[in-house]
């Protein structure tokens, strides 16, 4: 309010003043506005991650409780290290079915070249399932049924050449030599550990690198 024992020019100093401060308590409060605007949108977006990975685990779960489910000729390995290294492994068992492995994990998909192991394994410890195949040993029919066989999701299926089967599926810690791309013990491992809450991590299976020859 004006003081009346005040100057024109004081009073009109004073108004100026008040002006001036009015303004900055305006933007202050608009500042504050956009941090809490930015912070809600930053737990916003991590939210929606934290969803969209939920979503595709739970609607990628099979309907038969695996834990259910046996299969003859399955091999497990117990206490695989999964750590972060540089360079090529040297696995205990071919294809690898868990163990040191790269730090950046293969995007699951379809590929017609060999992927690399380290990155593969990777993708395993997300609990993906790995299908190899012996490219000698089938055709290319038999070939496109393996690929048409699997899920869209959490699958990685490439050639691997010298394999002592013509089929092996692996999975973290489990793995079954296939007599073909027919062998019925293929669905039932892909129901039994792909997703399986025993794996190391329940993560995507994209953003990771997708390897030479990925065609779907």
């Amino acid at each position: 309010m004006p003081n009346d024992n005040l100057t024109v020019k004081q009073q009109r100093e004073q108004r100026r003043q008040e002006k001036v401060a009015a303004l900055k308590a305006k933007q202050a409060a608009e500042r504050r506005r956009n941090r809490l605007g930015i912070i809600g949108a930053v737990v916003g977006g991590v939210a929606v991650i934290a969803i969209i990975v939920s979503i595709v685990i739970v609607n990628a779960q099979p309907q038969v409780d695996p834990e259910t489910i046996e299969i003859a000729g399955v091999e497990e390995f117990e206490g695989l290290e999964g750590t972060h290294v540089q360079g090529v492994v040297d696995y205990e068992m071919t294809p690898p079915a868990g163990g040191p492995h790269n730090q950046v994990w293969l995007n699951c998909g379809i590929y017609d070249q060999p992927v690399p192991n380290e990155n593969a394994v990777h993708a395993l410890e997300h609990a993906a399932v790995w299908v190899t195949y012996d490219p000698a040993a089938l055709s290319e029919a038999e070939i496109e049924t393996l690929r048409d066989s699997v899920p869209s999701t959490y699958m990685v299926v490439s050639p691997f050449e010298g394999l002592e089967s013509p089929v092996v599926a692996s999975a973290w810690g489990a793995q079954v030599a296939l007599d073909g791309v027919d062998d019925p013990r293929l669905q039932d491992f892909i129901t039994k550990y792909r997703l399986s809450p025993n794996a190391p991590e329940q993560a995507l299976c994209t953003q990771g690198i997708d390897a030479e020859g990925r065609i779907s």
